[in-house]
């Protein structure tokens, strides 16, 4: 991920918040759902990618709020 991206993410049961390249989480707490809304809304404001993985770490969703470098064509 790019300096400045935001990813949700699992971290010993506690769901996080965090723009790449911070030492740490700027949110933690709530559901899955209710941390991706927040990361969603820190992205937005950001116009950066937002990353939510599942409890695994894998990516489970990814969606960009900025100038996209690959947009779809079409």
């Amino acid at each position: 991920m790019a300096k400045g991206d935001v990813s949700t993410y699992n971290e010993d049961g506690v769901w996080k918040s965090k723009v790449e390249g911070s030492s740490r989480a700027a949110h933690t707490g709530g559901t899955k759902a209710e941390q991706a809304a927040v990361g969603k809304k820190m992205a937005e404001d950001r116009k950066v990618e937002h990353t939510i993985r599942k409890m695994d770490g894998t990516i489970g969703e990814k969606n960009s709020y900025g100038n996209d470098p690959n947009p779809p064509k079409g």
